[in-house]
């Protein structure tokens, strides 16, 4: 494995080797892990990053509980000074092993139902990283347009600008007596 491939953090779980009652997975970074993190998605830092989750035993894979909380810092869309987001989400996902039955013939429609909440992630092998699912967890828990308490986007002037310079300007000026 390369080192682009490893993963930022230990939070691997055997399947063989989980007891029938489960097991705790308890991840805390440490300064540098985080600062890695945070050039990963590309934040100004991850201030706090932890997760507890229980991990049980679910139809030849596993399942993943718990709650990942973390505070991350980016700069404002409007003025470029930073916003501290705190994040606390829970996580339940489950991980089942590849089906292994006949392989569809080409052209043959195959059903996957996407609305379907416990939508299982596909394993191969006896292991399960959790890591990649509690980046995957707070990356998408992010706000994308990230502002201070009453920043808006006449703060900097530009909303003025913005009704006579968008791509319809030049047309409402051919609609004008």
């Amino acid at each position: 494995m390369s080192p682009q491939n490893e993963p930022l953090f230990d939070a691997v779980v055997r399947i063989d080797r989980l007891p029938a009652g489960g097991r705790s997975v308890d991840v805390e970074l440490d300064a540098g892990q985080r600062e890695q993190l945070a050039a990963t998605l590309k934040l100004t830092s991850v201030e706090h990053f932890a997760a507890a989750l229980t991990v049980v035993p679910l139809r030849g894979g596993l399942r993943a509980r718990g709650k990942l909380d973390a505070t991350i810092v980016q700069p404002s869309v409007v003025s470029f000074e930073p916003v501290t987001q705190v994040i606390e989400e829970e996580v339940d996902r489950v991980f089942l092993p590849a089906e292994r039955g006949p392989t569809p013939t080409p052209g043959a429609e195959i059903f996957v139902d996407l609305e379907d909440d416990d939508f299982p992630d596909h394993i191969d092998g006896p292991e399960v990283d959790l890591s990649a699912l509690l980046i995957e967890t707070l990356a998408l828990a992010i706000d994308p347009y990230p502002r201070l308490d009453g920043e808006s986007i006449e703060d900097i002037g530009l909303g003025d600008q913005a009704g006579e310079s968008g791509p319809f300007a030049a047309l409402s000026k051919l609609k004008e007596p």
